[in-house]
């Protein structure tokens, strides 16, 4: 009997699997769209929403659905990932800023090492 094939052949695809393991250990039904948001920020730290929405094609109320899901409060009162705070822009009110919180540093750097190929 033939055991299961499982040998690496791309070790950066697979460190790029792994990293992607990581979000799922987050939220097993993260999708993509989420963690792409999530990467625009901390590749971006302290952007504007209006920005992430246009360098990722996304609607304003996706935009809001997405960056929702990763503050302390997701939609329809249940908890979010606490991965990004939203602020409002002091220079104008109507603009909204997104930074990462200390939860969201220590992940990008976890992600940081899996692709250095350093964990």
């Amino acid at each position: 009997m033939d055991p299961l094939r499982r040998q690496i052949t791309d070790p950066s695809a697979e460190r790029l699997l792994q990293a992607f393991l990581l979000f799922q250990e987050i939220d097993r039904e993260l999708p993509v769209q989420v963690v792409l948001t999530f990467l625009y920020v901390a590749a971006r730290d302290r952007c504007h929403k209006p920005a992430l929405e246009q360098d990722l094609g996304l609607t304003t109320a996706s935009g809001s659905r997405n960056t929702d899901w990763l503050t302390k409060h997701h939609r329809l009162n249940k908890p979010g990932l606490d991965l990004i705070t939203k602020e409002v822009d002091p220079t104008n009110k109507r603009r909204t800023i997104l930074r990462l919180t200390p939860k969201g540093e220590a992940l990008i750097k976890r992600l940081n090492s899996l692709l250095d190929g350093s964990s």
